[in-house]
C-alpha cells in the first residue's frame, strides 16, 4: 500500500489538475482546529422495557434482565458493546453484533425470565386443587318426570 500510494501521490491527476501531494499544505491550513471537549459517539436512547424483555437495535434483539420490565432504560451503545442501564443500574452488557435479524440472550436473563413466570403463575393458580362438585345424574331423570330407562 505505501509503494501504491507513494506513486499515486507523485503523478498530475487530471482530475485535480495537480499533484495530490501538493494539495497537502493547503489541505492542513483550510483544516479547523479540535474543539476542546470530544464530541458524543455512540448511539444513546431511552425507553420503556417491554414485556418480552428485548431491545432492539439496528435490528438485532439484545436481552435485558427481566426484573425491569415496564421501567424506564437507557440504551448506550457504541462500536463494540450495547449497554442498558436502569435507574443508574447496568442491567444488560453485550458485545455489539453487526450482522441482521440477530438475537441475543444473556443466560442470567432467560433464567431470571424463567423464576419470575414461575412465580407469576404460582400467584395465579391456586396452590391446591379445588374439588368441584359432581351431581346425580338421577336428578335430572326426576326433575323431568322420566322413569329413567332406556329408550
Amino acid at each position: 500500500m505505501q509503494q501504491f500510494l507513494a506513486r499515486a501521490n507523485i503523478r498530475h491527476h487530471r482530475r485535480l489538475g495537480c499533484r495530490p501531494v501538493d494539495r497537502v499544505d493547503a489541505d492542513r491550513a483550510a483544516m479547523l482546529t479540535l474543539p476542546p471537549v470530544p464530541p458524543v459517539v455512540g448511539w444513546h436512547h431511552s425507553t420503556r422495557l417491554p414485556r418480552d424483555y428485548y431491545v432492539r437495535l439496528d435490528s438485532n434483539d439484545y436481552s435485558v434482565h427481566p426484573e425491569v420490565i415496564g421501567r424506564r432504560i437507557e440504551v448506550a451503545a457504541d462500536l463494540h458493546r450495547v449497554r442498558v442501564a436502569c435507574d443508574g443500574r447496568l442491567v444488560a452488557d453485550h458485545e455489539r453484533i453487526w450482522a441482521k435479524h440477530q438475537t441475543v440472550t444473556d443466560p442470567a436473563h432467560l433464567s431470571a425470565a424463567r423464576a419470575l413466570r414461575q412465580q407469576r403463575l404460582e400467584l395465579v393458580r391456586p396452590a391446591a386443587e379445588t374439588q368441584v362438585e359432581q351431581r346425580d345424574l338421577a336428578a335430572y331423570d326426576i326433575a323431568l318426570g322420566t322413569d329413567g330407562g332406556v329408550a
